[in-house]
């Protein structure tokens, strides 16, 4: 694994980038181990293992060039450790063995590459219809959703939810085993069943959008001072998600042509070509603002 190793970063630093690489790309994560483990609980499981071994580790040996592809890759070999001991899933082991026996070996690729990029989309998407099945009840299906998919801790769901957090971490164990017990498939539902399962899709979305106008509450000068100070981590200087958030931040403080210029420098650093387009209009149309 390649890391800067001019000067390890102190524990703070690390655990910041820990921090800020889980926010945006956990449910990217679990959604792919999601697809090869077909276990939302386990797949979950995983990704806390990687996010424990990212905590002990990046003190030490320095933060991964590419955070994200890091996590990813460990979680994968935490599922080979999990699969031995584990004689039912023991079909899976030579699949996930193979996948990384032909991968790429030293510096992992963009994220992007890591997981297949045609299928991220659909693993989200799978994702989300599984949080918010029927088989769940209301409080379930938003609490599971926001934990797998907004990334929120329990205190947080708790919090939105005016629920101790206790009585939450209960509920998502509950769901979990709800849906194992249930062996819910891990796919989209059929067209045919889509638009009873919609609803709930629909409103556990519209709560993360509201949760997460709040990690704004202090406003945008605020957010962005906090951004600074990861953007300021040498390792995660080629990571394209900072400069996106910055240039938003930018964008609503009316610092148009600052913003513009983080939003370009965003788009270089994507492989995914359909986000680099809407990364260059954004930029543009703050560009004509300017």
């Amino acid at each position: 694994m390649t890391t800067d190793t001019d000067s390890a970063p102190d524990i703070g630093a690390a655990h910041r980038a820990v921090e800020a690489v889980w926010r945006l790309e956990s449910a990217r994560i679990i959604a792919g181990l999601a697809g090869l483990v077909r276990d939302v609980g386990l797949a979950e499981e995983l990704a806390q293992d990687a996010l424990v071994a990212a905590l002990e580790q990046w003190p030490a040996e320095g933060i991964p060039a590419n955070p994200g592809a890091w996590l990813m890759l460990t979680a994968k070999h935490r599922a080979i450790d999990r699969i031995r001991r584990n004689e039912r899933l023991g079909g899976k082991l030579t699949l996930l063995a193979h996948e990384l026996e032909t991968a790429p070996q030293g510096t992992p690729a963009e994220f992007d590459d890591v997981l297949d990029e045609g299928k991220i989309d659909d693993d989200l998407l799978r994702l989300m219809f599984i949080a918010g099945h029927p088989v769940l009840s209301s409080e379930a299906r938003i609490a599971l959703t926001l934990r797998l998919l907004g990334g929120l801790t329990t205190e947080e769901i708790g919090r939105g939810f005016l629920a101790a957090e206790p009585t939450i971490a209960k509920r998502i164990v509950r769901a979990k085993q709800t849906l194992a017990a249930r062996r819910v498939r891990f796919a989209v539902p059929a067209p045919a069943d889509r638009p009873a399962r919609l609803a709930s899709v629909l409103e556990v979305l519209y709560l993360v959008f509201n949760e997460g106008y709040s990690a704004m509450a202090d406003g945008p000068e605020r957010g962005l001072q906090i951004l600074d100070g990861l953007a300021a981590e040498p390792a995660l200087a080629g990571y394209h998600h900072l400069p996106s958030v910055r240039g938003d931040l930018l964008t609503r403080l009316g610092r148009y042509g600052e913003a513009a210029s983080e939003l370009r420098r965003a788009a270089s650093l994507t492989r995914n070509i359909p986000e680099r387009t809407v990364l260059l209009q954004r930029a543009a149309e703050c560009d004509a603002r300017a």
